[in-house]
């Protein structure tokens, strides 16, 4: 009889019965000795997703399958981690297949940095025909120390791990973040919040995955627009937490100057309007009054530099 896992593996999803089949498909390719468990859960979904999810878990008992009705990726992450066995749990999407060697990677990296709270791994383009977005093809690896402020994008929930100890000190997932919320940024908040607990974290190019999303270059636009938002509201989060609070601003104007200055400027008024939706939305009237006179002078500062630099340009 086998003894509890060593790697737990969520998979959330909701209404992809058609596609859902290929990741759980991966997961029977994995090939190591260590034991490990997939949860895979059905977040609201109104197709056969439940279904699918059903099957594939009567069919391998390694597979365990559990709903989530709260709409939302942060709260269906959050309450698959709370069901998970094992003392690592690692998360990746329902459109990605898990190489045969991850759970071997991931487990390897843990044991070689005993400090570490979060792991995060290679994200390959699976069809090259999709657009090279949401992937992350670095070959070397990253180490990121405690209290570090995190660039949005340095991790990304197709492949990322973390101790449960960590996220048993961090309180989870923000179950008012993830794709199905206004603000698409609980991966990132998850990693924030482990940097700031006082864990250590890594990119490491061992432990990979490939991502089928399916989209194109007409669809990046609205994908980007999205990431925005939620880059917005994982800046107001953090400007909120007094400890974190200077260094936040500083990675934010750091950010807002990088880049074309026509893109630069639209994504900086999309973060900044989302970062007042989060405010107001968490009920942060009072911060919300605060920031705002820094925040338009900031942006009306950045946008007459921007101005000023496309003159100088075409003189």
């Amino acid at each position: 009889m086998q003894g509890p896992p060593s790697l737990s593996i969520v998979i959330c999803t909701r209404n992809r019965a058609d596609r859902l089949p290929n990741a759980l498909h991966s997961l029977s390719t994995l090939n190591s000795t260590a034991t490990w468990e997939a949860l895979i859960v059905d977040n609201g979904s109104t197709d056969a997703t439940w279904h699918v999810i059903a099957a594939h878990a009567a069919a391998d008992p390694r597979l365990r399958a559990l709903r989530v009705t709260k709409i939302g990726l942060g709260a269906a992450r959050d309450a698959a981690w709370r069901q998970a066995r094992a003392p690592i749990v690692a998360f990746t999407d329902d459109d990605c297949h898990v190489q045969p060697d991850y759970v071997d990677a991931l487990l390897r990296v843990f044991a070689e940095h005993p400090d570490l709270g979060c792991v995060g791994g290679r994200i390959l383009l699976h069809d090259p025909h999709d657009a090279p977005v949401t992937i992350d093809t670095r070959d070397a690896p990253r180490d990121y120390r405690p209290r570090q402020f995190i660039d949005a994008g340095e991790f990304q929930g197709a492949n990322i791990a973390f101790r449960r100890a960590a996220l048993e000190r961090i309180g989870g997932f923000d179950a008012a973040l993830g794709a199905g919320t206004l603000f698409p940024c609980e991966d990132i908040d998850a990693v924030a919040a482990t940097l700031w607990a006082g864990f250590a974290a890594r990119f490491d190019p061992r432990p990979v995955v490939s991502h089928h999303h399916g989209r194109r270059i007409a669809d990046v636009p609205a994908l980007e627009a999205g990431y925005d938002r939620g880059r917005g509201a994982y800046y107001a989060k953090y400007l909120l937490r007094p400890d974190s609070r200077i260094t936040c601003l500083r990675a934010w104007w750091r950010q807002a100057n990088r880049g074309h200055y026509r893109s630069s400027l639209r994504r900086l008024n999309r973060e900044i309007l989302a970062a007042s939706r989060y405010l107001l939305t968490e009920r942060h009237y009072g911060f919300l009054l605060i920031a705002s006179v820094p925040a338009g002078a900031a942006y009306l500062l950045y946008a007459a530099r921007c101005v000023l630099r496309h003159v100088r340009d075409r003189l």
